[in-house]
């Protein structure tokens, strides 16, 4: 089936399951207002997510600093691709307090690549991290950061802010790594994972489905996560932001995402978030904790268990 008619298809109709609510109500909008009158980035904006109404709605949002134009040009992704502006040292404090009048219990921070950068952006991400905790001493903070090339002494900046997660999205398959994340490399991104679990963090990453990728190949994706320590993984539909951007091969349906997540589990991973909506940032407040998720799935196992004795 051609790119085309793939397209068309998805402008027609796209199944139930993915249908989301439109954001409204007053949380929402005092959410909106803190953004704006901060000036602050989101990628909850910027990445066009489904959640966002959701996730506004109770009062949570996923900072994006370093501005908001990328020097990688991703063939999913629908934030801005350039030369960025001039780094803003003023941010970390800017994305602090929007926390603290936000009062958020948990905050997720992220970023665009600055590969022009020497140090990658990590001294605004230390300082930024810093700042938070300095202004909010009781929240929890996941920081989803770029790859940083590997290079461990900008990644290590990251391991001595020592937030409570560390996020970095291998996003694909290996073999759609070329074409999905054009400047990217597949064991670069496992690289990275592996220093920050040496760093003693607990770490997180996300797969986007629906790019072309076969079963056997998302299977050895969380093989190779499993075996580089990650704790998390996120597993969601990918959607088409543009019609510039990589078409959707397929929709995958609600009853294979519950199957990756039992797999998931099988291979020993803490914590696996799997559904057509989930998001990198999706419920992150609750895989701060070591072993929630393995633990409701192991009382879900139970309980079937015990409904067919």
């Amino acid at each position: 089936m051609s790119a085309t008619i793939v397209n068309e298809e998805q402008k027609i109709k796209k199944p139930d399951w993915l249908r989301v609510k439109l954001p409204i109500g007053e949380e929402y909008k005092h959410v909106r207002n803190l953004v704006d009158t901060h000036k602050l980035h989101t990628i909850c904006e910027s990445g066009n997510c489904p959640n966002m109404g959701e996730c506004w709605g109770a009062g949570t949002a996923t900072f994006m600093i370093l501005g908001n134009i990328c020097t990688r040009s991703c063939g999913f992704c629908a934030v801005a691709t350039g030369r960025p502006d001039a780094v803003d040292w003023d941010e970390p404090q800017r994305v602090a307090e929007a926390i603290h009048l936000m009062k958020v219990k948990h905050a997720v921070i992220t970023s665009v690549d600055r590969d022009e950068l020497k140090d990658g952006g990590s001294i605004i991400w230390y300082n930024t991290i810093k700042a938070v905790y300095a202004l909010n001493p009781t929240t929890t903070l996941e920081t989803l950061i770029p790859d940083f090339k590997a290079e461990k002494h900008n990644i290590q900046r990251i391991i001595d802010a020592a937030p409570d997660v560390v996020s970095h999205n291998i996003e694909t398959t290996e073999r759609l790594t070329k074409q999905v994340r054009i400047q990217a490399k597949y064991w670069q991104s496992m690289e990275t994972l592996k220093i920050l679990k040496e760093g003693g963090m607990r770490t997180k990453s996300g797969i986007m489905l629906g790019l072309g990728e076969t079963k056997e190949e998302v299977i050895q994706t969380l093989k190779d996560l499993n075996n580089s320590g990650v704790d998390v993984v996120t597993i969601g539909q990918y959607l088409q932001p543009t019609k510039k951007h990589l078409p959707v091969d397929r929709f995958i349906h609600p009853d294979e995402f519950a199957e990756y997540r039992e797999i998931g589990y099988s291979l020993g991973l803490d914590y696996v978030e799997s559904g057509p909506l989930v998001r990198s940032s999706y419920h992150s407040e609750k895989h701060v904790i070591k072993n929630w998720g393995r633990n409701k799935w192991l009382e879900e196992k139970q309980a079937a268990t015990a409904n067919n004795v």
